[in-house]
């Protein structure tokens, strides 16, 4: 029997090294959101799923179903099917899908518990179960008010969908719905972490930008600068004033920043004046900016990334502009395939605006359609602003899906400029 255990370990150990050995490049392999084929019984229903501990949400890439931004998830419907996922005691795994078919032949399949999807309502189908229509409905009618978005209307004949057979999942997802519908607004939204610090009266140097308006007065939108005007107030401010530390506002320097900017230059493997651009377009230098989707701080880190670069109070300055730096030489190292060193920076701000995956995903677009991936003007960047496509966004080589291009496209033109313009001071 000794001997049987011994051999049956050194075949696991032998076979575990055969299938390691055939990784690309040593390199874990990835599966992509397309590629689960994981599934479960037909019959599985709601108390198998509070078993498991998760859902498995089918849905389709959109600025109001599930997109991808600096490594968080967002997406109305995907909030909501997360909030419902936490009211049933589960954890949600998001399984995106190409079509409404494939959604549908998927959930037949077992392959997910629930499309988290405006469907349409059909009542020939009697293999499924159409939840929460009149509070989805309404919902997603009064969005299309408030984001002036007309694609979003509905005429009330769209809900989530769950198989026949999951009778208790559709009774309490139907539940759920009707209990929650006045607070679908507020569960939808990005949960926002406010500062502590308090407000400053000024953070920059009235030398270079004597037409900035002090913090109480920026517009802001959270992925151009604050300066830029823009329709949408994204920045959450808090209330009290007070002198904040004037040891940075030395004459002629760009901002109270500066210190940190050249000291933590060399460890992001930039000019420390692009530092400094990039601090300009993220936060106008209002190291307490929290943008709506989340970002925080004078560099506008996400939660995850501040958290895996070590910002453990992207409030603070000094931390903010550190983890800034090793996310920037994390992007640099990124596109260092990239052989001209100034198109490599360009890739890695669009990076940091739109993180890497749509980055890439744009690359791959460019490439495909005869253009140069290794070039931004008027060949990566033409996709970039594609990308709020659905053309674009569910071609086969775009693994990241949905996002909103433009603001990205804007937001490289924006920090260069600024970053030139600094040089020359």
């Amino acid at each position: 029997m000794r001997h049987f255990n011994a051999f049956f370990v050194y075949l696991l150990i032998t076979s575990l090294a055969f299938f390691s050995s055939c990784a690309d490049d040593g390199k874990p392999s990835l599966r992509g959101v397309f590629d689960h084929e994981d599934s479960r019984d037909v019959n599985y229903d709601l108390y198998n799923i509070q078993a498991e501990g998760e859902l498995i949400v089918l849905t389709l890439y959109g600025p109001d179903t599930y997109f991808e931004f600096r490594g968080e998830d967002f997406g109305n419907q995907f909030r909501l099917a997360q909030n419902y996922a936490k009211e049933i005691g589960a954890s949600v795994r998001v399984n995106i899908c190409r079509t409404q078919h494939e959604m549908l032949e998927k959930l037949a399949k077992g392959e997910g518990d629930l499309i988290a999807y405006d469907m349409p309502v059909d009542s020939l189908n009697t293999e499924v179960v159409f939840c929460g229509q009149k509070q989805l409905s309404a919902f997603l009618d009064s969005l299309a008010i408030v984001e002036h978005d007309k694609s979003i209307r509905t005429n009330g004949n769209v809900a989530w969908v769950v198989r026949k057979s999951s009778p208790m999942l559709a009774q309490r997802l139907n539940q759920w719905m009707a209990d929650n519908k006045d607070r679908f607004f507020d569960i939808s939204q990005p949960q926002i972490r406010q500062p502590n610090q308090k407000r400053s009266t000024a953070y920059v140097s009235d030398e270079y930008f004597p037409d900035i308006p002090y913090f109480s007065d920026y517009p802001g939108n959270g992925y151009q600068s604050s300066r830029r005007s823009s329709s949408n107030n994204d920045y959450n401010y808090p209330s009290s004033t007070t002198n904040y530390n004037s040891s940075f506002n030395r004459k002629g320097l760009i901002s109270f920043y500066d210190d940190l900017f050249i000291r933590y230059a060399s460890s992001s493997g930039v000019d420390w004046r692009l530092l400094a651009a990039i601090a300009y377009n993220e936060s106008a230098f209002n190291p307490n900016a929290t943008s709506r989707m989340g970002a925080m701080g004078l560099m506008q880190l996400m939660p995850s990334t501040a958290r895996q670069y070590g910002a453990a109070n992207p409030y603070d300055s000094e931390q903010s502009v550190r983890a800034s730096a090793k996310l920037i030489a994390s992007l640099m190292s990124h596109y260092s395939n990239v052989p001209d060193i100034s198109e490599r920076i360009n890739f890695m701000l669009a990076a940091y605006n739109a993180g890497p995956g749509h980055v890439d995903d744009a690359r791959r677009l460019a490439e495909k359609r005869g253009k140069d991936k290794n070039v931004w003007k008027d060949n990566v960047d033409e996709y970039v602003l594609y990308m709020s496509n659905p053309d674009c966004y569910n071609d086969p080589v775009v693994r990241h899906g949905y996002f909103r291009g433009g603001e990205t496209y804007n937001y490289v033109n924006y920090v260069r400029s600024d970053w030139e313009r600094f040089k020359r001071k």
